[in-house]
């Protein structure tokens, strides 16, 4: 085993190395399910935010700063919490904090009394993801290494989108019985259980790291290594502003679903299910970007690019039918972004620097993607047609940057 690893193997109390009880796919399956209880808790808030805040005296500016704030510190955050992954090793309590800060949030939504109370919970609900993320992605890809780390990922993604998909239609239903306290006190009992199973795996799987053996390619960590001071390849930063590119033109689902309500394309009921058929489409998508990243590797996602060039030609009219059709592949884009793309980063990291790698990526990935968003939200407003030409530029842009990652990793240069 290498020595990064045996420094950080939990023991019991005879001293002696706590082995884990689950192999890597059970451990993969049973985070899935840790993540889909969590996705009902969090994701079904999030359907029903926007008009929540509304409620307690909130303008739409001030929707969209909340709104907007919380992924901030969700995404920027991971910048210092992934390194504080690495520095710690403590990957179990930074992920079993991020979960309790999330579950415990949202449900005392039910409880706000006012602006202030409600918008400080949302965005501590944002900041429990930045907690654990980057942590649960270092464990995840441990176990990747041996079973695929495309196939990890997509399974991962896939039972977290299912969660995405239920989680709005019980809150939808809970607000149609009751009203907003209601939607939201109910996911005390999806948090309550997925908190119970994160605990239950870190006990079936105390040191995931033992799942992972190092390629002969990549040398065995040093103490200095482990301390954080490896450098990330140029290959990982060329990738990353890749991603960047692409994300750059992906609208959000909050962009789509505001044209959905102010053209009046479809009953304001209906608009959660098409955004519940999109968490389906975006888990179904996990499963088979997974599968073909495992097979031919980083080429397996230039699939995202037409599919989110697509996005405007469809979400953006006033065809139901297209709309429906939108949504679908707007999720499978989604779908492959947040599960793939993930997958990819741990090839292209060292070992010894996962944590900080997953928090630089999905720091730079969400900028890009908040950033884009914005643009596209006020081209909608200016021109729909120059949303459609933004969005098709930047995909063209992105598969270009793609090209240098085609080369072998030995020619992309060296690490900085």
């Amino acid at each position: 085993m290498p020595e990064m690893n045996q420094k950080h193997v939990r023991t019991d109390r005879t001293g002696k190395a706590r082995p884990n009880k689950l192999g890597p796919m059970g451990f993969v399956l049973t985070f899935g399910v840790v993540s889909m209880l969590a996705d009902v808790v969090y994701e079904g808030a999030r359907s029903i935010t926007g008009p929540y805040l509304a409620t307690l005296g909130a303008s739409a500016v001030v929707v969209g700063f909340v709104t907007g704030f919380g992924e901030a510190v969700a995404l920027v955050m991971r910048l210092g919490t992934g390194p504080l992954a690495d520095r710690t090793r403590k990957y179990w309590p930074l992920t079993i904090a991020g979960y309790a800060l999330t579950v415990t949030a949202v449900p005392l939504l039910a409880l706000a009394s006012s602006l202030l109370q409600a918008s400080a919970l949302v965005i501590m609900e944002r900041f429990g993801k930045a907690v654990r993320t980057p942590a649960r992605d270092t464990m995840l890809s441990h176990a990747g290494a041996n079973v695929g780390r495309g196939k990890a990922f997509a399974i991962h993604e896939a039972l977290d989108q299912s969660g995405a998909l239920l989680g709005p239609l019980l809150v939808g239903l809970m607000i149609a019985v009751s009203g907003y306290q209601l939607g939201f006190g109910v996911l005390a009992i999806p948090g309550a259980l997925a908190l119970i199973a994160v605990l239950l795996l870190r006990r079936a799987a105390p040191d995931p790291a033992r799942y992972d053996t190092q390629p002969v390619s990549e040398p065995v960590a040093t103490p200095g290594q482990i301390s954080g001071r490896v450098p990330l390849p140029a290959r990982f930063w060329w990738y990353s502003a890749f991603t960047a590119v692409s994300m750059f033109g992906f609208s959000t689902f909050g962009v789509i679903s505001y044209h959905l309500e102010v053209q009046k394309v479809m009953p304001s009921g209906l608009i959660p299910v098409t955004y519940a058929a999109s968490m389906g489409a975006a888990a179904l998508a996990a499963l088979a970007s997974g599968a073909l990243y495992d097979r031919i590797g980083l080429r397996g996602l230039l699939i995202a690019l037409p599919l989110t060039a697509a996005v405007p030609f469809l979400s953006f009219t006033t065809s139901p039918g297209l709309v429906w059709a939108g949504a679908v592949v707007w999720g499978a884009a989604l779908g492959i972004h947040e599960s793939t793309l993930r997958a990819a980063v741990a090839d292209l990291v060292p070992a010894a620097r996962r944590g900080t790698g997953y928090g630089i990526f999905t720091a730079i990935y969400g900028l890009a993607w908040l950033g884009g968003s914005a643009i596209i939200g006020a081209l909608y407003s200016a021109s729909l047609s120059g949303l459609v030409t933004f969005t098709v530029v930047t995909q063209v842009a992105a598969l270009i940057a793609f090209i240098p990652l085609l080369k072998p990793a030995s020619a992309q240069g060296r690490a900085v």
